[in-house]
């Protein structure tokens, strides 16, 4: 048995996916990889490369756990239903290796990292950096993704447990 913990993180887009993976050990959190799936073409196109990357980046990267972000429906539904699609493709690329996948809502995600849920983008970016001992520059979408790593982290408690 292993003592460390990998998750990968999702931040599910259908023109942008971030991803984050970072590895817990004794409630310490490093940074492993992060990155983003930039998307173009029609919307099954799109679809079918955030299931095949997910795919990959769980081959390589052998992750205990993923998390992802829940749809949440701001103005504009049709952004909403697209959002879903772009979290299903990714779910559903986590099938054939029996990932657990663990869901947060943007609030959550927010209160788990900067320790309040109205934490804006530049806040998050900061905090992650600070989290994992990194000076990687990174955009939203990858910062936001190992947030969601993190927050996943942060909710398990002991993380061994789940093992």
């Amino acid at each position: 048995m292993s003592n460390t913990y990998r998750i990968l993180g999702i931040d599910p887009g259908s023109r942008l996916t971030g991803y984050g993976v970072i590895e817990v050990e004794a409630n310490k959190y490093r940074y492993v990889d992060s990155g983003k799936i930039n998307l173009s073409g029609e919307l099954h196109d799109r679809l079918r490369e955030i299931f095949f990357h997910v795919e990959k980046l769980i081959e390589l990267n052998q992750p205990d756990a993923m998390g992802i972000e829940k749809v949440f429906v701001d103005k504009n539904v049709d952004s909403a239903m697209k959002l879903g699609q772009a979290r299903s493709a990714a779910i559903c690329a986590s099938f054939k290796f029996n990932l657990p996948i663990y869901e947060y809502s943007p609030r959550e995600i927010k209160k788990g990292v900067a320790g309040h849920g109205n934490a804006d983008k530049q806040q998050i970016q900061r905090m992650v950096s600070i989290i994992l001992s990194t000076t990687k520059k990174m955009n939203s979408d990858e910062s936001d993704a190992l947030a969601i790593a993190i927050c996943h982290a942060n909710h398990s408690g002991n993380i061994m447990h789940l093992r």
